[in-house]
Order: structure tokens, then sequence, then C-alpha cells
């Protein structure tokens, strides 16, 4: 089955990217001035933003074809992060977009909260990923 196997692909690179951005870039960017801190953030966000797109249609298809209701819940999951994504940790990231490098410790807060938050998304993309895995297993 294609569409679930590409959908757990996806899940894990998802994953994997996400658990990047919390365990490492994100304490290494904490580790520069607040300036910097803040121009590093801007581009690497914006590079970010487009990654889980593809994942709940892939875990809807797989559901569709094999009736396994664990396509269905790690979709659900996956789609999850949307409205996380916009009601929760979009308006940091508007508030962050907004500022200049002269934003100061503002700015290190915001990307403090920001980080935290991520790791939320992280979570998430490890549940999607092992419901995905489990329902790719045979039984």
């Amino acid at each position: 089955m294609l569409a679930g196997q590409l959908a757990l692909i996806a899940a894990a690179l998802f994953t994997g990217a996400a658990l990047y951005v919390s365990a490492c870039e994100q304490p290494a960017r904490l580790d520069l001035e607040d300036g910097a801190l803040l121009t590093q953030w801007k581009p690497a966000y914006k590079r970010g933003t487009a990654m889980q797109a593809p994942l709940p249609l892939l875990g809807v298809v797989a559901w569709w074809q094999t009736n396994d209701w664990r396509w269905l819940l790690g979709s659900a999951v996956i789609v999850a992060n949307w409205p996380f994504t916009f009601f929760v940790i979009m308006p940091i990231n508007n508030a962050l977009l907004a500022l200049d490098r002269t934003g100061g410790s503002r700015s290190r807060d915001l990307i403090e909260k920001w980080g935290r938050l991520h790791a939320g998304r992280t979570a998430l993309g490890v549940a999607a990923t092992l419901l995905f895995l489990a329902a790719s297993l045979p039984t």
C-alpha cells in the first residue's frame, strides 16, 4: 500500500525536522545575541512553513484503502498541527516577523516561547509517525 508507506515516510521526515529544530537549531540560536537571534529565526521560519501539507491526505488515502482507523487517527493528529499553529503559534510568528534587529529582549522572549510551543508540534509529529508505523506493520 503505497499511500500508507508514503504517509509514514512523510510523517517521519516531518517529525525528524521538527525534532531537529527543537533539539538542535533552537538551542543553538538561543546562544546568539538578540539581534542575530531574530535575524536567524526569520529565514529559518519561512523555509519550514510548507513541509507538512501532504501528510493528512496520504493518511486518509491509506485509511480509505485499508479501513484501518490508525491511518485516519494519524492524519487527524497531523491536522491538529494546523489549528495549533494558526491559533497558538501564529500570533508569536507575526510578532517576531514585525520586529527588527533592535527588538532586543522582546525578540528573545518571543523566540523562547516559540521554541516551547514548537515542541508541541514535534510531539504531534511523533504521535502521528507512531500511529502510521503501527498501521503499516502486519497484524
